[in-house]
């Protein structure tokens, strides 16, 4: 492969692999936000436990990466359901403003915390070598641990999907979004299933963020510095769109790399005027979940 494509295939796949980096920190916003209408801009506070755990376990405790990723993606679970029964819940019928409010200011409490507890430093952590290497293919380099992401979201994608769509608690927990009322006459909890919505969508916050900390580090402001890119993958997927969250994610993960590679001096920008013109093209998102 020449090489000048071979660098535009190496950038592309870099880019799709960042996309499905803001995919798994995303998509549990998209699940609390898109289908149970709360706006949960806390949601990057449960990533970054997720990442702190990992770092914790891998670099002082010693505990095989995998199985902290495991162990990290639990740990969110419990942190967003305390918030969702003790402060969230009773602010489901409030304005979107009040949402807004509290839970950014869940965000800057969580960086007090990571600030007192891990320091502020950038925290890098040490992956297995089988993760650490790259794969040549066509002339092209690939990084393992890339691919590992590209096959982590893959599985996720399908699962949520067939999750959310195909059962029995996919549908009652749409049943409870569009009508409360009538959920609870015909029997179901809607207290308890907004709770599992949200242990769901912190589990997927504590995943995302605990595979982000290799590629991007991890900090007391990292809840803050990608809260805007959570936001603006849910936006142009389209709310409550598990495949349109992954196909803005992708895109807009090619775009930022894309420019940043070709034209650094407006390389940041160039996936916020991307993200203007998806929304300019389609208001509604790229995808919208069915009713």
């Amino acid at each position: 492969m020449p090489g000048a494509l071979a660098n535009l295939a190496a950038v592309i796949f870099d880019g799709v692999s960042f996309g499905m980096l803001l995919f798994l920190m995303s998509v549990g916003l998209s699940v609390t936000l898109g289908i149970m209408r709360f706006l949960n801009l806390a949601h990057g506070a449960s990533a970054m436990l997720g990442g702190y755990v990992l770092i914790t376990l891998v670099d002082q405790t010693r505990v095989p990466f995998l199985a902290a990723v495991a162990i990290a993606t639990l740990a969110a679970i419990p942190f967003n359901v305390l918030l969702e029964m003790l402060i969230y819940r009773r602010l489901y019928r409030a304005g979107h403003l009040y949402q807004v409010l509290l839970t950014i200011g869940v965000v800057f409490m969580a960086a007090g915390a990571s600030t007192y507890i891990w320091g502020p430093n950038q925290q890098p952590v040490h992956v297995p070598d089988w993760l650490a290497g790259s794969v040549t293919m066509a002339g092209i380099q690939f990084g393992t641990y890339r691919l590992f992401l590209l096959g982590v979201s893959g599985v996720l994608t399908l699962l949520l999907i067939l999750a959310v769509e195909k059962t029995t608690l996919g549908a009652r927990i749409r049943a409870a979004v569009d009508d409360r009322r009538m959920a609870t006459v015909v029997g179901i909890n809607v207290d308890w299933v907004f709770t599992l919505s949200f242990a769901i969508g912190g589990g997927l916050a504590g995943l995302g963020g605990a595979l982000s900390v290799y590629m991007v580090g991890l900090d007391p402001t990292f809840a803050l510095s990608y809260l805007v890119l959570y936001l603006l993958v849910v936006s142009v997927g389209g709310l409550g769109s598990i495949g349109g969250t992954l196909l803005a994610a992708i895109i807009l993960g090619i775009c930022d790399v894309l420019g940043k590679y070709y034209i650094p001096q407006i390389g940041a920008f160039l996936i916020y005027a991307v993200m203007v013109s998806l929304l300019l093209l389609r208001p509604n998102g790229l995808m919208r979940r069915n009713a």
